[in-house]
């Protein structure tokens, strides 16, 4: 799957105990709702983090994942997350739309004629 955005924050790398490292960012979705996502980049994907700034417009391949987990108490409960293994730089500005438009074409002068006008009547009811 990808998701495309903003940079809205990238967070330090977090080493763990085990030597286990992650890596956050949130990215904020371009839609009529902007959506911010967090996304985690785990082990060696935590160098794709490195350049990139807040702001940028990214697309990022992603992996949802989930989990389950029974506490002590006996509850079974779910968690989800979102892994990130790609990222790809856009367009300089997050505004700017990411389809191609076609070449200009010449407009033609606006016409005061009646194009029906060689048209016999009709009698139709609509």
């Amino acid at each position: 799957m990808e998701l495309q955005g903003t940079v809205k924050k990238v967070f330090e790398t977090q080493t763990f105990a085990s030597g286990f490292q992650k890596r956050e960012m949130i990215l904020l979705t371009q839609e009529q709702y902007p959506q911010p996502i967090s996304i985690e980049f785990l082990s060696d994907k935590i160098n794709l983090l490195d350049n990139l700034h807040e702001g940028e417009n990214i697309k990022v391949g992603i992996n949802i994942r989930g989990r389950e987990w029974t506490n002590p108490q006996g509850e079974v409960k779910y968690f989800n997350s979102i892994t990130g293994w790609r990222v790809e730089k856009g367009t300089d500005s997050p505004n700017e739309p990411v389809h191609a438009t076609p070449a200009a074409q010449p407009v033609a002068a606006a016409s005061n004629e009646n194009p029906f006008a060689d048209e016999e009547d009709d009698d139709l009811p609509f």
